[in-house]
C-alpha cells in the first residue's frame, strides 16, 4: 500500500452516497486479499505485516462511515453510512472469530520479534480469544448473531439521540436572567412564547442563567427524556445482548468482558474504584449541599431538594455571591471568533505545531479544516464541524477519520461539537479544550507502525487523561490573556479568573457525585441488568448524589456513552486521577517548553504502543497516585 496524501471528500450527494456505501464494499475486498495471504506468510513480520494492511483499510472505512452517520446533514447519506458501520463492523467482528487466521497468527507466537511487534501479536491474539475463536460452531455463531445485533441496537440507539431534539415554549417573561443577546436571538411569537429546544446552545445558558424555576426544570425534562421512549426497548434488549454474549465468551457479566483489556483490569476493581470516589467525596459533598439548597429556598421557599434542573443555576449564583465571579461577565469574554483561534494558538505553543487552514469542500459549510505542522513536517489535518445542526452529533466529541501509518498515511481527525457562535459561556470553552486534547492527541500518537496503537489507542480507560489535561490551560489567566476581550476589548483580567478558579472549588465534589451517579448508572445496568430500566437508575441517581434526579425521568435514553462507553463511564474518573497527576508536574507554569516537550514525547506521540501506566511513569519517573486527586477534590 502506497503513501496516501490527504483525505478527499466528495463534492456531491451522489459522491457521498457512493462513500458511504462504496468505500466499506472496497475496504473490505482488501481485507479478503491480505487475510487470504495470511496463511502463507513465510515470516512473523510478514504475518503482522499483512494482519497491519487489513487493520488500515477496515479502520479508515469504519471512521470514514461512523463520522458520516453522525455528522452528515443529508439523512440518506446518514443512513447509508449506518449500513455501512453494520457492515464492516460484521467484517471485524467475523475475523477474530475465523480460526484459520487465528492459527495463520498463532503459529508466529514464540518467533524472535522486537517488543513493539510481540505486544502487537498478542494484542491480536487476544482479539481472537474474547471473539469467541476457540467456542464450539453453535457457540461461536450466537456470538457472531450477537455482536452483530449489538452493533445495530448501537446505532438505532445513538440514532434516536441524534434525532430527538426537543422543543418547549415558555413565556418570554420567564427568561428572565438570560443572557440580553440570548434574548435577542429568541424573539417572542405572537402569542408572547419563546420556542427553547435542547440543542446545547439553548440548554446551557437555561440551566446556569434561567432564575424561573419552571423553566430550567421544563427544558432540562425535557432533555432527560431525549430519545425516550424510542431507546427504551432498544437498550433493554442491548443490555440482554451483551450479557448472552459476555456468557458465551466465559465472563461473569459484560463489566467483566469490557474491563479485562483495560487499565482498571475487571469488573471487581471498577466496583471498588467507584467505592473509593464515594468515599473521598461524601463529606465535602454533604458539606456543599445545604449551601445549594438555602440558595434555592431564597427564590422558591416551599423547595425541599435540590435538583438537577437547579445544580447549576445555584452553583452560578453562590459563586457570584461568595466569591465575586458573576457568570455573565464571564461569558461576555469569550466571543468565538476569538476562542477558536486562541485553542489553535494554545496548542500550538504548547505543543510546537503549526496550524495551517486548507479550503477544501467538507461535509458542510461549518467545516474548518487545517494541516498540522511541526517546522515544515505535516504531520497530519484536522477538521473542526463546531456548531449545531438538525440531524447531527448532539454532544461534543473527538472522531478519527484517517488512522495514521509512519511513513505511509497521515493521521486525519475531527471534531463534532456544539458550541454558541457567538459568546460561549466559559464551561464551553472548558469542552473546547477538553476536546482538542483528544485531536492533538490523535495526531501527533499517529505515526506508529501498527495501526492497533496508532492516535488515541491507549486503554479506553487512560484516553480521558490527555484531554482532560489540556482543559486546565481554559483556566490559566496568562493564557487567557492572549485571546479574551470583554466589550472595551481588554482581556479577561487576571484577578477574575483567578476568583473563578478558587469559585470552582466549590461544587467540585457535587460534581464528583454526579459523575458518580453516571459511572454508578453506566456499571450496574451491566452487572445487574434490571427489569425496569427507568426506576433502576433514578434509584441510583438518588442514592448517589445529594442533589436528587427530576422525578419521572429517562435520562438513560439520551445517555449516548451506554453504547461506546458500555459499562465503563468511571473512565471519566479514573483517567481525571491521573490528568491530576500529569497537571502536578507542569508546577506553576502550564507553558513551561521543557515540561511540555516531554509531555509531548511521553505521553502523546507514543498513541498506544505502550500502556498507560507505562507513559505516565516515563513521564513522570514514578507510578500515579491518587494524591493530587484529594487535593484537587478538597478544593486546593
Amino acid at each position: 500500500m502506497e503513501p496516501l496524501e490527504p483525505f478527499v471528500f466528495p463534492t456531491d450527494l451522489e459522491g457521498w452516497l457512493t462513500a458511504a456505501e462504496g468505500n466499506a464494499d472496497a475496504a473490505i475486498a482488501l481485507v479478503r486479499e491480505f487475510d487470504a495471504r495470511l496463511a502463507t506468510a513465510a515470516t512473523a513480520e510478514a504475518a503482522l505485516g499483512l494482519w497491519n494492511n487489513a487493520d488500515l483499510a477496515l479502520t479508515g472505512a469504519m471512521n470514514e462511515a461512523y463520522l458520516l452517520s453522525e455528522a452528515h446533514p443529508d439523512a440518506a447519506v446518514r443512513a447509508a453510512a449506518e449500513a455501512a458501520v453494520q457492515k464492516l463492523d460484521a467484517v471485524a467482528s467475523a475475523r477474530v472469530r475465523d480460526s484459520s487466521l487465528f492459527d495463520a497468527l498463532r503459529a508466529h507466537e514464540g518467533a524472535d520479534l522486537d517488543d513493539e511487534s510481540a505486544r502487537f501479536l498478542a494484542h491480536v491474539l487476544r482479539d481472537f480469544r474474547r471473539g469467541g475463536v476457540d467456542l464450539p460452531a453453535e457457540e461461536r455463531e450466537r456470538v457472531r448473531e450477537l455482536a452483530d445485533r449489538d452493533t445495530e441496537l448501537s446505532l438505532a440507539f445513538s440514532r434516536n439521540i441524534r434525532e430527538g431534539r426537543r422543543e418547549i415554549r415558555v413565556p418570554a417573561e420567564d427568561l428572565v436572567g438570560l443572557p440580553q443577546d440570548f434574548l435577542d436571538a429568541r424573539p417572542a411569537d405572537g402569542e408572547g412564547f419563546v420556542t427553547l429546544t435542547t440543542d446545547y446552545i439553548d440548554l446551557m445558558p437555561v440551566r446556569e442563567y434561567a432564575r424561573v424555576r419552571d423553566t430550567r426544570v421544563a427544558l432540562v425534562s425535557a432533555y432527560n427524556d431525549l430519545a425516550w421512549p424510542e431507546n427504551d426497548e432498544i437498550l433493554s434488549e442491548l443490555l440482554a445482548v451483551r450479557a448472552e454474549r459476555a456468557q458465551l465468551l466465559g465472563y461473569a457479566t459484560w463489566a467483566d468482558y469490557e474491563t479485562e483489556p483495560r487499565m482498571i483490569g475487571s469488573a471487581a476493581a471498577v466496583r471498588t474504584f467507584l467505592d473509593c470516589l464515594d468515599e473521598a467525596s461524601a463529606a465535602a459533598a454533604d458539606a456543599e449541599y445545604p449551601l445549594l439548597l438555602d440558595r434555592l429556598r431564597r427564590d422558591d421557599p416551599d423547595a425541599d431538594e435540590v435538583t438537577v434542573a437547579d445544580l447549576f443555576y445555584l452553583l452560578s449564583q453562590l459563586r457570584q455571591e461568595r466569591h465575586d465571579v458573576d457568570a455573565q461577565l464571564v461569558r461576555s469574554y469569550f466571543s468565538f471568533s476569538r476562542v477558536l483561534p486562541g485553542v489553535l494558538e494554545t496548542a500550538a505553543r504548547l505543543l510546537d505545531l503549526r496550524f495551517v487552514p486548507v479550503e477544501i469542500p467538507a461535509w458542510h459549510e461549518d467545516v474548518r479544516t487545517y494541516d498540522v505542522f511541526r517546522n515544515d513536517d505535516r504531520l497530519g489535518r484536522v477538521h473542526l464541524d463546531l456548531h449545531p445542526r438538525e440531524g447531527k452529533y448532539s454532544h461534543a466529541a473527538c472522531f478519527g477519520l484517517v488512522p495514521g501509518v509512519a511513513g505511509r498515511v497521515l493521521p486525519e481527525a475531527v471534531l463534532l461539537c456544539n458550541f454558541s457562535r457567538g459568546l460561549m459561556t466559559h464551561d464551553e470553552v472548558v469542552t473546547f479544550f477538553h476536546e482538542f486534547g483528544h485531536l492533538v492527541h490523535d495526531i501527533l500518537g499517529g505515526r506508529q507502525r501498527f495501526v492497533r496503537f496508532s492516535g488515541v489507542a491507549t486503554e479506553w480507560d487512560f484516553v480521558e487523561a490527555p484531554s482532560q489535561l489540556l482543559e486546565e490551560w481554559a483556566w490559566d489567566p496568562s493564557v487567557l490573556a492572549t485571546f479574551t476581550a470583554g466589550a472595551d476589548g481588554e482581556p479577561i483580567p487576571a484577578a477574575l479568573v483567578e476568583r473563578m478558579q478558587v469559585a470552582d472549588g466549590f461544587g467540585r465534589a457535587l460534581e464528583v457525585r454526579r459523575q458518580l451517579g453516571h459511572a454508578e448508572v453506566s456499571y450496574r445496568l451491566h452487572v445487574e441488568t434490571p427489569g425496569d430500566i427507568a426506576a433502576a437508575t433514578e434509584r441510583w441517581y438518588r442514592e448517589t448524589s445529594p442533589v436528587q434526579p427530576l422525578p419521572g425521568g429517562h435520562s438513560y435514553a439520551g445517555f449516548g456513552h451506554l453504547t461506546g462507553y458500555g459499562s465503563c463511564y468511571y473512565t471519566y474518573q479514573w483517567s481525571l486521577v491521573i490528568a491530576r497527576d500529569l497537571r502536578a508536574a507542569f508546577g506553576d507554569d502550564l507553558m513551561n517548553p521543557a515540561v511540555a516537550e516531554r509531555y509531548r514525547r511521553e505521553i502523546l506521540e507514543p498513541g498506544g504502543s505502550r500502556d498507560g501506566a507505562d507513559l505516565v511513569q516515563r513521564f513522570l519517573g514514578r507510578p500515579y497516585t491518587f494524591d493530587a486527586y484529594r487535593q484537587w477534590l478538597s478544593g486546593n
